[in-house]
Protein backbone atom coordinates (compact mmCIF):
# COMPACT_ATOMS: atom_id res chain seq x y z
CA UNK A 1 0.00 0.00 0.00
CA UNK A 2 1.09 3.04 -0.93
CA UNK A 3 2.31 5.46 2.06
CA UNK A 4 1.72 8.86 0.19
CA UNK A 5 -0.59 11.18 -1.55
CA UNK A 6 -1.05 13.47 -4.26
CA UNK A 7 -3.73 16.25 -4.49
CA UNK A 8 -3.84 18.48 -7.06
CA UNK A 9 -6.43 21.58 -8.60
CA UNK A 10 -7.17 23.46 -11.75
CA UNK A 11 -7.28 26.84 -10.79
CA UNK A 12 -9.56 28.95 -8.15
CA UNK A 13 -13.24 28.63 -9.25
CA UNK A 14 -15.18 27.19 -11.76
CA UNK A 15 -17.53 28.71 -14.67
CA UNK A 16 -21.12 27.78 -13.26
CA UNK A 17 -21.81 28.04 -17.03
CA UNK A 18 -18.79 25.45 -18.85
CA UNK A 19 -20.32 23.30 -20.92
CA UNK A 20 -20.53 19.61 -19.42
CA UNK A 21 -18.25 18.50 -22.29
CA UNK A 22 -15.15 20.84 -21.38
CA UNK A 23 -15.78 20.04 -17.45
CA UNK A 24 -15.09 16.60 -19.01
CA UNK A 25 -11.92 17.42 -20.94
CA UNK A 26 -10.44 19.19 -17.38
CA UNK A 27 -11.50 15.91 -15.62
CA UNK A 28 -9.56 14.22 -18.09
CA UNK A 29 -6.21 16.85 -18.18
CA UNK A 30 -6.13 16.64 -14.42
CA UNK A 31 -6.54 12.90 -14.41
CA UNK A 32 -3.64 12.73 -16.89
CA UNK A 33 -1.50 15.47 -14.31
CA UNK A 34 -2.38 13.09 -11.36
CA UNK A 35 -1.03 9.95 -13.43
CA UNK A 36 2.28 11.57 -13.96
CA UNK A 37 2.88 12.00 -10.45
CA UNK A 38 2.14 8.61 -9.28
CA UNK A 39 4.15 7.09 -11.94
CA UNK A 40 7.13 9.33 -10.67
CA UNK A 41 6.10 8.26 -7.38
CA UNK A 42 6.05 4.58 -8.03
CA UNK A 43 9.13 4.54 -9.53
CA UNK A 44 11.08 6.29 -6.47
CA UNK A 45 11.57 10.70 -7.38
CA UNK A 46 11.57 12.85 -4.57
CA UNK A 47 8.62 14.62 -3.61
CA UNK A 48 10.15 17.80 -4.65
CA UNK A 49 10.43 16.30 -8.26
CA UNK A 50 6.86 14.67 -8.14
CA UNK A 51 5.48 18.48 -7.26
CA UNK A 52 7.40 20.18 -10.19
CA UNK A 53 6.63 17.57 -12.52
CA UNK A 54 2.77 17.57 -12.18
CA UNK A 55 2.79 21.26 -12.09
CA UNK A 56 4.66 21.51 -15.42
CA UNK A 57 2.23 19.10 -16.94
CA UNK A 58 -0.90 21.46 -15.83
CA UNK A 59 1.77 24.63 -17.39
CA UNK A 60 1.73 22.67 -20.49
CA UNK A 61 -1.63 22.07 -21.06
CA UNK A 62 -3.17 25.23 -22.78
CA UNK A 63 -6.88 24.28 -20.86
CA UNK A 64 -6.33 25.52 -17.45
CA UNK A 65 -4.71 29.47 -17.04
CA UNK A 66 -1.24 28.63 -16.23
CA UNK A 67 1.62 28.31 -17.90
CA UNK A 68 0.66 27.90 -21.68
CA UNK A 69 -2.74 28.26 -21.13
CA UNK A 70 -2.71 31.84 -19.22
CA UNK A 71 -5.00 34.39 -18.58
CA UNK A 72 -4.19 37.56 -20.17
CA UNK A 73 -3.43 41.03 -18.80
CA UNK A 74 -5.77 43.43 -19.01
CA UNK A 75 -3.22 44.88 -21.55
CA UNK A 76 -3.51 41.29 -23.55
CA UNK A 77 -0.16 40.23 -21.78
CA UNK A 78 0.52 37.19 -20.39
CA UNK A 79 1.85 38.10 -16.43
CA UNK A 80 2.71 33.89 -15.16
CA UNK A 81 3.86 33.26 -11.50
CA UNK A 82 4.29 30.20 -9.40
CA UNK A 83 6.40 28.81 -6.42
CA UNK A 84 7.57 25.65 -4.67
CA UNK A 85 8.28 25.03 -1.29
CA UNK A 86 10.80 22.00 0.36
CA UNK A 87 9.22 21.86 3.98
CA UNK A 88 11.90 19.68 5.08
CA UNK A 89 14.74 21.92 4.13
CA UNK A 90 12.54 25.00 5.05
CA UNK A 91 13.15 26.06 1.38
CA UNK A 92 10.82 28.53 -1.31
CA UNK A 93 11.20 29.67 -4.55
CA UNK A 94 8.89 31.75 -6.11
CA UNK A 95 8.52 33.86 -9.54
CA UNK A 96 5.71 36.37 -10.93
CA UNK A 97 5.23 38.71 -13.70
CA UNK A 98 6.99 35.94 -16.01
CA UNK A 99 6.21 36.01 -19.56
CA UNK A 100 8.93 34.44 -21.51
CA UNK A 101 9.05 31.25 -19.32
CA UNK A 102 7.29 27.92 -20.83
CA UNK A 103 7.51 26.57 -17.37
CA UNK A 104 7.40 29.14 -14.34
CA UNK A 105 7.25 26.27 -11.69
CA UNK A 106 10.86 25.07 -12.97
CA UNK A 107 11.93 28.86 -12.57
CA UNK A 108 10.48 29.00 -9.46
CA UNK A 109 12.76 25.86 -8.39
CA UNK A 110 15.60 27.42 -9.74
CA UNK A 111 15.26 30.75 -7.56
CA UNK A 112 15.31 27.82 -4.87
CA UNK A 113 17.79 26.01 -5.44
CA UNK A 114 20.13 27.97 -7.43
CA UNK A 115 19.78 31.59 -6.03
CA UNK A 116 20.20 33.32 -2.74
CA UNK A 117 16.76 34.69 -2.79
CA UNK A 118 13.13 33.11 -2.33
CA UNK A 119 11.67 35.20 -4.81
CA UNK A 120 11.83 37.44 -8.25
CA UNK A 121 9.73 39.37 -9.86
CA UNK A 122 9.32 40.94 -13.74
CA UNK A 123 12.67 41.59 -14.80
CA UNK A 124 14.53 39.89 -12.76
CA UNK A 125 13.15 36.98 -12.65
CA UNK A 126 12.96 37.33 -16.66
CA UNK A 127 16.61 37.78 -16.22
CA UNK A 128 17.51 35.38 -14.11
CA UNK A 129 15.83 32.81 -16.38
CA UNK A 130 18.28 34.15 -19.34
CA UNK A 131 21.37 33.81 -16.84
CA UNK A 132 20.20 30.01 -16.47
CA UNK A 133 20.79 29.31 -20.16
Amino acid sequence: MARWAIAIHGGAGVDPNLPEHRQEEAKRVLARCLQVGVDALRSGAAALDVVEAVVRELESDPFFNSGRGSALTRLGTVEMEASIMDGRGRRCGAVSGVSTVKNPVSLARLVMDKSPHSYLAFDGAEQFARDQI
